[in-house]
């Protein structure tokens, strides 16, 4: 069967689902690395992703920006020169109650009776104005980082916003 669009799962709704202890079955999540780059550099500029809508994101979706921003910074500043770590951790069991399609299908369906739904997937419930991914790098590939987070944004179901945390003043002047 294949996987329903990620629209059915943007909204959150009820109670977070999250006791894997009792359920059977669920698929662990496709991101599996949160923090890449050089961890103990000191970066001269430090730029956050920050969600504009609470939302919930699919683990694919997170793991789609991470490789996004991961592909583009290696390609501009090479591993040591770049760190990022992606911060939600999809907790969240989305469950579907898969329907029998097709011909003859009625035969074998029982609609929509016991439909609690099987484990697909998982997902990270994001708040309005909760950071999503933190980023930093050196001034000579602060474009670079600013266009690869905005890269990642498009990927993710809420829009989003960049904002610079650290080097404030050394992004003004170029032109951030």
């Amino acid at each position: 069967m294949v996987t329903k669009p990620a629209r059915m799962y943007t909204k959150i709704t009820g109670p977070a689902y999250t006791r894997k202890e009792f359920m059977g079955g669920v698929p662990y999540p496709k991101i599996t690395t949160f923090i890449q780059g050089n961890q103990k550099k000191d970066f001269d500029i430090e730029m956050v992703l920050i969600a504009k809508e609470s939302c919930q994101i699919r683990h694919t979706a997170l793991e789609a920006a991470r490789i996004s921003v991961n592909r583009r910074m290696l390609e501009a500043a090479g591993n040591d020169n770049y760190y990022l770590q992606i911060k939600p951790y999809p907790h969240h069991v989305l469950r579907e109650h898969k329907m029998a399609t097709g011909a003859g299908a009625d035969r074998i369906s029982s609609g929509m009776r016991a439909a609690f739904g099987r484990p697909v997937g998982t997902a990270a419930r994001v708040h309005a104005n909760q950071v999503i991914m933190v980023a930093r790098t050196n001034a000579a590939q602060a474009k670079a980082l600013k266009e690869a987070l905005h890269k990642a944004s498009i990927k993710l179901p809420t829009p989003c916003r960049i904002e610079i945390t650290k080097g404030r003043d050394l992004a003004g002047r170029l032109g951030l």
